[in-house]
């Protein structure tokens, strides 16, 4: 449902505290009047896209949240989660405080049948403009550039190094060590059997929260193990590595579709640690449409970016989302002279990250 009909389902009450939010001048008995006066002053392009832009910080990560989740409903407890997750551990005011301004200012209403009476949502087109809102205020703030003279793309190399991984498994007898972990030996000659080289993981150090192998294998070796072992294809018994007939079976399936198959597990994996990945990959998708500096990216994005344990915001965006986005083959990274690292998102990138549009916003939402 849209604002205009929420708010003609609203008691007078709410219609009130709504109205006073706002500063509309309506006789406060006269729910047509009150329901007038609220469309019209929301209606005003310039003063929603205002009151969008003055919501202080924590509120924008609440809305953000509430804008990429594809339930129609919400429970008043997952409301408080979603708004403790998106404040700052100084912040002074509570969860709750913060679902009775959502609701204060229409951007939460009860829903209107004895089903959904206790539960709350938010209004469709209300949703549609606050991402118009968002897309327009970052694509306004963020910098451009040229083309570097050298940038990395790594196409669909994910997706072959996938295949070249089960090869060199069926091919080798693994042995795997008393934790079940390949010999650092056995991963180098492995990794230098892919497409694409990244050193072993140095001693020290706290990896965890991005996967069953991620604190044993580097990020993207620990990706494509990970899955292989998710979908069964690889199997460790009596203290070796093996390739499963599933394994061999899953070399004939065609690249793309397993890279396809791929992003939704790593979206999967890695919600626990970043909740609102998806998110984060569209906004991206929408600001690196053309070459812009990483940096300047990381301004419009980083503010709904919470660091996690050991990553702070600044190491997830970049080791979290721009690297594995680029080992996906969905963004180009280059450096260049004046900007330094620079980013654009690629062709397929941009057909791939409309998986992770906005649900009901006609962003351009589609399957992959």
């Amino acid at each position: 449902m849209n604002l205009a009909e929420m708010l003609t389902y609203a008691d007078i009450g709410q219609l009130n505290r709504i109205a006073s939010h706002y500063e509309c001048e309506c006789k406060p008995n006269s729910k047509h009047e009150l329901i007038q006066g609220i469309l019209t002053k929301l209606g005003r392009r310039d003063f929603f896209e205002q009151q969008v832009r003055n919501l202080p910080l924590p509120y924008r990560r609440f809305l953000n949240t509430l804008l990429f989740d594809e339930r129609p409903y919400f429970g008043m407890e997952e409301l408080i989660a979603a708004a403790r997750q998106a404040l700052d551990d100084e912040a002074e005011i509570t969860p709750r405080e913060m679902v009775t301004r959502l609701r204060s200012a229409g951007w939460l209403f009860n829903g209107s049948t004895n089903h959904t009476r206790y539960l709350f949502q938010v209004p469709a087109d209300l949703k549609q403009r606050l991402s118009e809102v968002t897309s327009q205020h970052m694509r306004e703030l963020i910098e451009s550039t040229d083309e570097p003279a050298v940038y990395r793309d790594e196409g669909h190399l994910l997706g072959e190094d996938l295949k070249l991984m089960l090869r060199f498994i069926g091919s080798h007898e693994i042995v795997l060590n008393p934790e079940g972990v390949m010999y650092r030996r056995t991963q180098q000659q492995m990794i230098e059997h892919l497409h694409v080289a990244e050193p072993l993981l140095g001693k020290g150090g706290w990896r965890f929260g991005y996967g069953r192998f991620f604190k044993h294998y580097p990020d993207r070796l620990a990706l494509l193990y990970d899955y292989a072992f998710y979908r069964k294809w690889i199997a460790e018994a009596g203290g070796l590595l093996v390739l499963t007939a599933k394994g061999e079976e899953a070399l004939d399936i065609p690249t793309e579709e397993e890279l396809i198959q791929l992003f939704r597990f790593w979206l999967r994996l890695y919600k626990g640690a970043v909740p609102n990945i998806s998110s984060l990959i569209y906004w991206t998708s929408i600001c690196a449409k053309s070459w812009v500096p990483q940096a300047s990216l990381f301004e419009q994005i980083g503010p709904f970016i919470k660091p996690f344990y050991y990553d702070s915001p600044e190491a997830v965006f970049d080791k979290r989302i721009i690297r594995m986005l680029m080992h996906f083959g969905l963004l180009r990274v280059g450096e260049h002279q004046a900007a330094g690292t620079v980013v654009q998102m690629t062709a397929w990138g941009m057909r791939t990250a409309g998986c992770c549009s906005p649900p009901g916003t006609g962003a351009g939402k589609k399957k992959v």
